[in-house]
This record gives C-alpha cells, sequence and structure tokens, in this order.
C-alpha cells in the first residue's frame, strides 16, 4: 500500500448510538485503503468506555480511549489526535457508515505535500425513509450533511466539514487542535463550527496550505426522526449563528464569514426562488423549503447577535488545545 498510514477517530458519547457504533467502526475495518487503526473516544460515559472495551477487546486495530479532556466533541477529537500513530488523521461521526473507498479518495490527494486537510460529501438517510419536502437541500448543514451549493468534484475550500474529515499530522502540530467550549456537548444545544475555526487558525499558521474536498469520498450519516422537525432546524440554525459569532471573534468577521456571505447572498436566494417556483406549479413542498430557508437566515442572525453581544460581555469563551501524544496510547 502506497500512501499515508491513516489513523480514524470515531468520538462516542452514547450507548443509545450502541449499532450505529458498531456499523461505523465496520465500515472503516471495511476499507479498500486499510486504516492503520481506528480509535474509538468515549466521552465520559464509563459504561460505553467499558462495553466497548469489552466489544473489541481481540481486535488489534480498534483501540478505545477516554476523551482526556473536558466533556465534548472538541476534547474527544483532540484525545484522538494525541493517541493516534498515522501520518493523518480522519475523523468519521459515530452515527455515519463510509463508503468502501473513503479513505483511498483521501489519501490520493496527500501526495501533495501542500495539502493539509481533505473532506468529504456527507449524504442524509433519513429515519422517514425520505426527506421532509419542507426541508431545503441548502440546510442540510442542519443535520450535519453536504448542502446545495457547495462546488462539487476535487476542490479547495476555506474548510472541511468535520463529520468527514481528514488533516495531515503536521496541521495540528503547525495550528494546536480543536477549540474546546466552541462544539457540540453530546445532547445539550447542538453548537457546531469547531472545524471551521480550526481550518481559519490552520491557514494563518500555514498560509501555503491546501485544504480540499473531495466529494467522492462519501459517508452516509443517519439523521434521526427528531432532527426531521423544524423545532431541531430552528434550535440548530440559531446554535449555528451562536457559533459563527464564537468564530468570528476568533479569527475575525472577515475570515470567519467570507464563506457564509457567498451562502447567503446567492446560493439562498435562488433557493427561495426554486421554493415558489415550485409552490407556483404545485409541486409538493415549495413554499414550505422557500419559507425554511427565510426562517433559517433569520433565525441564524438572531443567534449571531446574541452571540456577539455575549462575546462582547466575556460571557462565553474557548480555549485551543495542544495535541501532542507519544501515540502509544
Amino acid at each position: 500500500m502506497s500512501g499515508p498510514d491513516i489513523s480514524v477517530v470515531i468520538c462516542v458519547y452514547t450507548e443509545d448510538r450502541w449499532e450505529d457504533i458498531l456499523a461505523a467502526v465496520a465500515s472503516v475495518r471495511a476499507q479498500s485503503y486499510p486504516a492503520r487503526e481506528t480509535l474509538l473516544v468515549v466521552d465520559h460515559n464509563p459504561a460505553l468506555l467499558d462495553r466497548l472495551a469489552k466489544e473489541y477487546k481481540e481486535v488489534d486495530e480498534v483501540r478505545v480511549f477516554a476523551n482526556a479532556g473536558p466533556r465534548g466533541l472538541s476534547a474527544g477529537r483532540n484525545t484522538g489526535i494525541a493517541a493516534s500513530r498515522g501520518e493523518v488523521i480522519a475523523f468519521l461521526d459515530d452515527d455515519a457508515v463510509a463508503e468502501r473507498d473513503w479513505l483511498r479518495h483521501f489519501a490520493g490527494s496527500y501526495a501533495d505535500p501542500r495539502v493539509m486537510a481533505v473532506g468529504g460529501r456527507t449524504v442524509p438517510i433519513w429515519a422517514s425513509g425520505r426527506r421532509p419536502a419542507w426541508f431545503p437541500e441548502e440546510f442540510d448543514w442542519v443535520v450535519g450533511c453536504t448542502y446545495k451549493g457547495l462546488p462539487p468534484g476535487l476542490v479547495r475550500v476555506r474548510n472541511v466539514l468535520g463529520g468527514n474529515a481528514s488533516f495531515r499530522r503536521t496541521a495540528f502540530d503547525a495550528a494546536g487542535g480543536f477549540a474546546t467550549g466552541i462544539g457540540r456537548d453530546g445532547d445539550k444545544r447542538p453548537l457546531g463550527c469547531e472545524e471551521t475555526e480550526l481550518c481559519i487558525r490552520l491557514s494563518r499558521a500555514r498560509p501555503d496550505a491546501v485544504l480540499l474536498i473531495d466529494d467522492r469520498a462519501v459517508i452516509h450519516h443517519r439523521v434521526p426522526e427528531t432532527r426531521e422537525h423544524f423545532g431541531y432546524f430552528r434550535t440548530r440554525a440559531y446554535a449555528e449563528g451562536l457559533s459563527k459569532a464564537l468564530v468570528a471573534r476568533s479569527v475575525g468577521a472577515g475570515k470567519g464569514l467570507e464563506s457564509e456571505r457567498r451562502y447567503a447572498t446567492r446560493v439562498l436566494p435562488s433557493g427561495v426562488v426554486r421554493g415558489l417556483r415550485d409552490a407556483a406549479l404545485a409541486r409538493p413542498g415549495g413554499a414550505g423549503r422557500a419559507g425554511a430557508i427565510v426562517a433559517g437566515v433569520l433565525t441564524a442572525a438572531g443567534g449571531y447577535a446574541v452571540g456577539t453581544v455575549r462575546a462582547r460581555r466575556g460571557g462565553t469563551s474557548f480555549s485551543v488545545a495542544q495535541t501532542e501524544g507519544d501515540g502509544d496510547g
């Protein structure tokens, strides 16, 4: 096998996703480009930690760890980075499965030494069996998936999306790890943007760094029934606004909102027009999609405004962790 050694980190937090976790690990073990190892990082759940340790005790390439930092996804990822041994560290959500050539497509891009990160395409698996008619594809990021408006193919981007991403180890040496206090914490308010903040920080530390998305590197992400409702849509959009305010505080509004301005001024208006056209043609869900886009924008903007005020008052903080480790677990 030519190409970099890749460690895969899967952060987990609840036994409710037991079958999903097993499926995620199985998809990594079935890769056409084998991972060097799979690291399961358990977020402050001793029962799940013990259960997974027993499940994989006879499997050398799967290692189980407790999150060594504060509760939350960012610290879990940092724990995985520190314990990993690969030249590249890939991240897979605990409720997703990777297609067979996922790591092969990641590995190919790292032949260019300037490439510091490669992300992929995340496809939703709706619990109800189909996309809700009102749910706009432009807002698939609400459920952790690739959204309409991202360029297709192998393209250079500002940031990768954390549930389907990989980084060269030296990226963390240059920029530090994921910022804690900015990302998800189990079932609490669904904040995000920690990978955006890291990628912008990385580009500042290494101005020559190339970050890519390869839409052939596909994972399938389960969307539970609770996230198919407008209530979750609105909550997640508000949380995104809060998170974006933290990112802007860290890296400046220019870089922190660079991609979002294009998205808001070009992609979303086109989505509203399409929805209204579908409504005029009596196609199902058209008016709902147009309304959801408008509501999503206004809700995210409200979250951003609140987050900005909180940041100025010093009410919200986050910190950047270093990720040194000996890789021995």
